[in-house]
């Protein structure tokens, strides 16, 4: 005879049954970015029967129609586009949110990137959420820089239930921009690393041998190319390096509008042969290209006036857990993703002087290379893991 469960044990499960997330977002896969495989990944470790997104079309041609179809009907949950590819709090979008919250039961709201979604907090509140959190990355640090800005920002914390940050330097931009009781419900939610796939051992060797690397050390640097990243650094850092290391090759990882000025810098500075330049890898190869390293690099700087900058920078983790020492540069909150001395260390993003001088160091010291790379593999195990964050996610929804 099988018995009730206990009332307690209904009532949770018919709590968690109800507890439906509605996320809004502009930034979703196949789209592609930092922010977008933050978002998906955390969607992915939610319950699929208690998610629903609501995301803007990535492209309207017929090619990015196809791709996110295509997309979307490989996920466990359910999505929901947008005819627009830009989201904005516009009546009409709110008024589409409103309608999915209500049309698929749902009670609690995130908000993929706070600014400037957030602003439709309170119509959602009146249309049944009980539950809103606004999820920050870099530019709203930017915002909170600037007067108008700013005064959303304060709109978004007042109404919202939560707004998390992804460390430090974030965090005290963007609570100097809200009333400070909702600075006091802010709550870190930096985005993970899938150990499982970023690992020691990921198939370097194989990604040394195709270009012809397999004997000379290493530098690599996985990133978009825009000025901000610092490869232009890297570049004017790479005679130095070559003085003390002449074999040494700086393999540039990634596609972007920064490229054609960079092999123009590595003509004009003697190195292009000292410099490879991968363009644009798939996802799935991203992991063997990290372990092709000896060190990972990547001298980030803060550009106009403090609104180009840094949110976290993923990479010196997903580096770090390929077991690889890292060189970070200052600015905003790349620091954070850097255990100074132990897993790496944090350079000024536009001295090459300083990139050279550390980068020389490691490479220079197997030992070094190994125990930072291992404490970096160790570090990211007992801090930075998805399962670890969206079980924290789970709690704020």
């Amino acid at each position: 005879m099988k018995h009730a469960p206990p009332a307690r044990s209904v009532l949770s499960a018919a709590m968690h049954k109800t507890n439906k997330t509605l996320l809004v977002t502009n930034d979703f896969p196949p789209r592609p970015g930092g922010i977008q495989a933050f978002l998906h990944n955390m969607a992915l470790r939610l319950d699929p029967e208690q998610l629903v997104v609501y995301a803007s079309t990535w492209k309207r041609t017929r090619e990015g129609v196809e791709a996110t179809a295509a997309f979307d009907a490989e996920q466990p949950f359910t999505v929901v586009r947008d005819r627009t590819t830009m989201l904005l709090p516009t009546p009409r979008v709110t008024r589409r949110a409103a309608g999915l919250l209500q049309e698929h039961g749902c009670t609690s709201v995130w908000f993929g990137a706070a600014a400037p979604l957030g602003l439709m907090a309170p119509a959602l509140r009146r249309a049944g959420a009980r539950r809103i959190v606004a999820t920050t990355h870099g530019h709203e640090a930017g915002w909170a820089q600037l007067p108008a800005a700013r005064t959303l920002l304060r709109r978004i914390g007042e109404s919202t239930d939560t707004i998390t940050y992804l460390g430090e330097y974030t965090r005290s931009r963007i609570a100097a921009a809200l009333t400070p009781e909702a600075a006091g419900r802010m709550v870190q939610l930096p985005p993970g690393v899938d150990e499982k796939t970023f690992h020691p051992g990921s198939g370097g060797d194989l990604v040394r041998e195709r270009l012809g690397l397999t004997d000379r050390p290493v530098v690599v640097c996985v990133s978009r190319l825009v000025p901000r990243k610092g490869q232009d650094t890297l570049i004017r850092a790479m005679p130095r390096i070559l003085a003390a290391v002449p074999d040494a090759v700086l393999l540039v990882v990634g596609g972007g509008p920064y490229e054609k000025d960079l092999r123009r810098l590595a003509a004009e500075t003697g190195v292009a042969g000292s410099v490879r330049f991968t363009g644009a890898v798939p996802w799935s190869e991203l992991p063997a290209h990290y372990g092709a390293g000896d060190v990972f690099a990547m001298p980030c700087r803060t550009r106009r006036g403090g609104l180009d900058v840094e949110g976290l920078g993923i990479v010196y983790l997903e580096a770090s857990a390929t077991g690889l020492p890292v060189v970070a540069g200052d600015s905003g909150g790349a620091p954070d993703a850097v255990l100074d001395g132990e897993t790496g260390w944090v350079v000024r993003g536009s001295d090459p002087d300083d990139s050279a001088d550390r980068i020389v160091t490691l490479l220079g010291d197997a030992e070094l290379r190994r125990r930072m790379g291992e404490r970096g593999r160790e570090w990211v195990e007992e801090k930075w893991r998805w399962d670890l964050l969206a079980e924290k996610l789970r709690g704020l929804l």
